[in-house]
C-alpha cells in the first residue's frame, strides 16, 4: 500500500510524527488510528488493520502521541486530555487534506481517548474499541508500585513494556477526571467493542461497562485467546477483518464507475503478511482471502490461487444453469458443483506430449422434479457457462509493471 510520512503539529505545538497509508486504488473513506498507552503507531497489530482497511479503499492515519515514538515533547508532560487533544489536532489536518475521518480506531487507552474525542469531532459514523478501558484511571495499575512516589514527588519514573517513562502527577489526576459514560452514551456514532476475554492487561469486564454505556448501533465481539496487543498474527488478522466488515455497514464507500474496458472494475491482489503468502483480494466492495496451506509455507487461511480458479467456475456454472432454468420455467430447486483440478500428460488429451495441461472434473448435481430431457439440457447448458468456455480458449495475459 503506498504510504506518506509526514508530521503535523499536536495539542501544544510540537510535531507529531504521522503515517498515512493510502489505496492503491480510489479513496473511499478515511480512517484515524489512536496506538495504546505508551505504544506506537507502528506496532503489528495497526500495520494489519491498516492495511486491510487502505485495501478496501479505506485510508489510514496513524500517529504518535506526543513524547513518544518519533513524535516531538515530553511524555512526563503528557496526560489523557492531551492525548484526546492530538486526536483532535490530527482530524483537523485530514481536514486539511480533504479527507476528514469518518471512522475511529482506538487501542487500550487510545480506545477511550476516541471514544472521548469523538463529540469534539465532525462527520465520524463509526467508532472501534480495541482493548479498551472504561475508566482511563484503569492504566494506573500498570505502576501501581509507583503511585505513593508519584503523590510525593510529583513525578516518577516506572518501567513500562522495557522502556523507562516519567509519569507525573498530573498525569494522575487527568485520568481520575476522564470518565468516560457521558461520552459513550452520547456518542451518535455506531459503536464496535472488541475485546480479549483473557486480555490480562484491561479485564473484558471493561468491554462490558463500555457496551452497556452506550446505545444502539453497537456491537460486541470477543477476541477469544488473544492478549492485549493482538501479537499473533491471526489474532490481529481476525480483528482487521471484522473491522472492515463491520465498518462496511456504518461508512458511505461510493465507488467510481470501473474504467473504460473493464466493466468489473479492478480486481486488487496485495499482500497481506510479507512474512508467508496470505493475499488480500479485493474486487469493489468485495473482499476474500488467498493463502497457501501450511505444508507449503502458508497458514492457509484463504483459498489457494488454484482454489479460487475452480471456485470461479464452479459459480459461474452453477449461475448459467439457473439462468437457464429460471428462463423456462423449469423445476429446478437447487444446484451444486463439485470442482476438481490436475494436471495431466499433454498425450493423455492428444495433446503436445512433452507438456501438461490443466484437467477440471465438474460433478453437477440438480435438486427438483426435472425429467431426463431436462437433466441433460442443463448439462449441456453448464458448457456455455462464460468461465468453462474462457479456459477452453487460448488466452493472452498482458503484464506490466505499475
Amino acid at each position: 500500500m503506498p504510504t506518506e510520512r509526514f508530521t503535523f503539529p499536536g495539542h501544544g505545538g510540537q510535531n507529531l510524527s504521522a503515517r498515512l497509508d493510502l489505496p492503491e486504488g480510489p479513496h473511499l473513506a478515511t480512517a484515524l488510528f489512536a496506538h495504546c498507552f505508551t505504544c506506537s503507531k507502528d506496532i503489528p497489530a495497526a500495520r494489519r488493520i491498516a492495511g486491510r482497511l487502505s485495501a478496501m479503499g479505506i485510508a489510514v492515519l496513524r500517529f504518535d502521541f506526543t513524547g513518544l515514538g518519533h513524535s516531538e515533547g515530553e511524555f512526563e508532560n503528557t496526560n489523557f486530555t492531551t492525548n484526546v487533544q492530538d486526536l483532535v489536532a490530527a482530524s483537523a489536518e485530514l481536514a486539511k487534506r480533504d479527507m476528514a475521518p469518518s471512522l475511529l480506531i482506538g487501542h487500550s487507552l487510545g480506545g477511550a481517548a476516541v471514544l472521548k474525542a469523538t463529540s469534539h469531532l465532525e462527520n465520524v459514523h463509526a467508532v472501534v474499541t480495541i482493548g479498551a478501558p472504561f475508566d482511563p484511571e484503569h492504566v494506573t495499575h500498570n505502576f501501581a508500585h509507583a503511585l505513593p512516589q508519584i503523590m510525593r514527588d510529583g513525578v516518577a519514573e516506572v518501567r513500562l513494556g522495557g522502556r523507562s517513562f516519567r509519569i507525573s502527577n498530573d498525569f494522575l489526576e487527568d485520568v481520575a477526571k476522564g470518565k468516560l459514560t457521558p461520552a459513550i452514551a452520547n456518542l451518535n456514532s455506531a459503536l464496535l467493542v472488541l475485546h480479549g476475554p483473557r486480555d490480562e492487561t484491561v479485564s473484558i469486564d471493561n468491554a462490558s461497562e463500555i457496551f452497556l454505556a452506550a446505545k444502539h448501533p453497537k456491537s460486541f465481539i470477543t477476541l477469544d485467546n488473544a492478549d492485549h496487543l493482538l501479537s499473533k498474527a491471526e489474532d490481529a488478522e481476525y480483528a482487521a477483518d471484522v473491522i472492515a466488515t463491520w465498518a462496511k455497514r456504518y461508512i458511505a464507500l461510493h465507488r467510481p464507475a470501473p474504467p473504460i474496458g473493464t466493466p468489473e472494475g479492478v480486481l486488487r491482489v496485495s499482500e497481506a503478511d510479507p512474512k508467508g503468502f496470505l493475499q488480500d483480494v479485493q474486487s469493489g466492495p468485495h473482499h476474500l482471502l488467498a493463502d497457501e496451506p501450511a505444508a507449503y509455507g502458508g497458514t492457509n487461511k484463504g483459498l489457494t490461487p488454484y482454489g479460487l480458479l475452480s471456485a470461479g467456475l464452479g459459480a459461474c456454472t452453477s449461475m448459467t444453469i439457473r439462468m437457464y432454468a429460471r428462463r423456462k420455467g423449469w423445476p429446478l430447486s437447487s444446484v451444486s458443483v463439485d470442482i476438481t483440478h490436475d494436471k495431466v500428460h499433454g498425450q493423455d488429451a492428444g495433446s503436445d506430449t512433452r507438456t501438461k495441461i490443466d484437467s477440471f472434473t465438474r460433478t453437477i448435481t440438480l435438486n427438483g422434479d426435472l425429467d431426463e430431457t431436462q437433466r441433460q439440457r442443463l448439462l449441456e447448458i453448464a458448457d456455455r457457462c462464460p468461465v468453462h468456455q474462457t479456459l477452453e480458449r487460448s488466452n493472452h495475459i498482458n503484464t506490466k509493471l505499475a
